[in-house]
């Protein structure tokens, strides 16, 4: 099912890039008109301002004047428009939750809104079933257990050894595997996060002890056992695993979730065409991460004494061309293939990153599963330009993993004949396995381009992708700067293609 949140980025007046908006913030203008002052500020009052020329939105219970951001926002006034005078935090974790707002209108701070005071609940303890006091904190998990075989929410213990300590987490859930368990322990801190579909399990502890950098995390897939080992620094006992932090031993929506953030250091930078590179990042030894097929991360640098964060997703290191088996990577590098945009503040100064230098990587976020491509005939992947990216991993898998596959083409989108990536490797795949077809399409070709020629269309598309059967299962993955993805999915809608056939990588 393709994703409903994408947003158009709007071509910008000239003066109202995102340098311009940090210079603007760090002017000392007055921009909330308020004079420095914080004011609380109630539902009444923030409905008032619901112009484009006084525009408050609240975030999180914080209200900021947006209305000298207008003309500097990406997504265009129209986007900003729709949460004016109202609560926006809803609006805003749909379509850029990894944005860090606090930084970016910290000068636009009104102030906090004004919450009416909830009346305290009834002591209703007597009148709940066991299972909900549990929740309550009333009961052991041994009484809870007895009192509900069918509670499914995840638990966990430790014990130890001489040299070691052992966490276990119980996920109660069949089919775990290592893409679905993050692990961060530095200075002290352990943190250790369980992707269970849209929620996520968390432990998270200031440890009673100091750790060695490197741990090992073993699976019980079948009975979703997990196991964090950490070794002891000092040989002693320990009497408490650690603190519990604020969000330990919880369970919530993904999206409720913060993002979490380890510093990765750059190892390589190799160029793959002329504006586009290949950057390898090595994650710490205290972190065990994996990325998902069609997920991304989220990359943070500060810049200007602003916070600013893109996303990027992962791919491999090369295209393999033995299909044997999938391609399994490392563990420990993240690869991101990134066009440097000459007038673009974030990639300049990632291509500034010397050797050896950190960057900020997030967890995993997307809503891609592989089950979307398991029971395919044929899968069309639709590409412009670096939205290649999340193709990589997905052809891999298809063409190692799904044995009814009949059909993989590419169709890949691009300006001029040297801005292809991989394009040599793109061919000898298509040499080597008759599943997989490559069909170039630029918009400015050269003279003696022999290739098709033209921007994505309807017309296009129903001549380039054919059902290798009659009423074959079908998936089609698409990925691009934002119109040349919104324009696919109508196009491919038009042809008659349901939504479950469709699928839109955006962040």
């Amino acid at each position: 099912m393709f994703v409903h949140f994408v947003i158009f980025q709007v071509p910008l007046k000239p003066g109202r890039s995102l340098m311009d908006w940090i210079r603007l913030t760090k002017s000392g203008k007055d921009l909330t008109g308020l004079k420095g002052r914080l004011i609380e500020v109630t539902e009444d009052e923030l409905a008032k301002h619901n112009r484009k020329e006084d525009c408050w939105i609240c975030i999180r219970g914080h209200v900021y004047n947006v209305t000298p951001y207008m003309e500097y926002h990406p997504g265009g006034e129209d986007e900003l428009m729709k949460a004016a005078g109202t609560d926006g935090t809803d609006l805003f974790d749909q379509v850029h939750r990894w944005v860090n707002y606090e930084s970016m209108l910290k000068e636009c701070l009104v102030g906090r809104m004004a919450f009416k005071p909830i009346a305290a609940p009834k002591d209703i303890s007597s009148t709940l079933p066991e299972e909900k006091k549990q929740l309550n904190g009333m009961l052991s998990e041994r009484e809870v257990l007895g009192a509900s075989a069918r509670d499914t929410t995840p638990s966990y213990d430790w014990f130890q050894t001489d040299d070691l300590i052992t966490v276990v987490i119980y996920t109660k859930q069949k089919g775990m595997n290592a893409e679905l368990v993050i692990v961060d322990c530095q200075h002290k801190r352990l943190r250790g996060e369980i992707i269970l579909d849209d929620h996520s399990y968390l432990v998270e502890v200031d440890l009673d002890h100091e750790v060695q950098d490197d741990f090992a995390v073993n699976i019980a897939e079948k009975v979703g056992k997990v196991e964090i080992i950490l070794k002891k620094k000092n040989r002693i006992q320990w009497k408490v695993l650690g603190l519990p932090l604020e969000s330990h031993n919880t369970l919530i929506r993904r999206t409720e979730r913060g993002l979490f953030y380890r510093k990765c250091k750059l190892v390589s930078k190799t160029e793959v065409t002329h504006d586009t590179k290949l950057f390898c990042f090595m994650l710490p030894k205290s972190t065990h991460l994996q990325v998902p097929i069609g997920q991304h991360v989220y990359l943070k640098q500060i810049i200007a004494g602003t916070e600013v964060v893109k996303p990027y997703t992962p791919i491999l290191p090369f295209l393999p061309l033995d299909f044997k088996e999938p391609f399994c990577q490392d563990g420990a590098h993240i690869y991101l293939m990134i066009k440097i945009y000459s007038c673009g503040l974030f990639t300049q100064a990632l291509d500034h990153l010397q050797i050896g230098d950190d960057i900020s990587v997030s967890n995993p976020e997307g809503n891609f599963k592989k089950s979307q491509v398991e029971a395919l005939e044929d899968l069309f992947l639709l590409a412009a330009g670096t939205g290649f990216t999340p193709m990589v991993k997905l052809l891999n898998f298809a063409l190692t993993k799904v044995d009814c596959l009949r059909t993989v083409k590419l169709i890949f989108f691009n300006k001029k004949d040297d801005d292809i990536l991989w394009r040599n490797q793109l061919e000898q795949l298509a040499l080597r396995d008759e599943r997989f077809e490559v069909q170039f399409i630029l918009s400015e070709p050269a003279e003696d381009w022999m290739g098709k020629q033209g921007k994505i269309s309807s017309a296009l598309l129903s001549e380039c992708m054919k059902r290798s059967k009659k009423d074959s299962k079908v998936l089609i993955c698409i990925c691009g700067p934002t119109p040349f993805t919104e324009q696919g999915l109508q196009y491919l809608e038009d042809l008659g293609y349901s939504q479950e056939e469709m699928h839109a990588f955006t962040a």
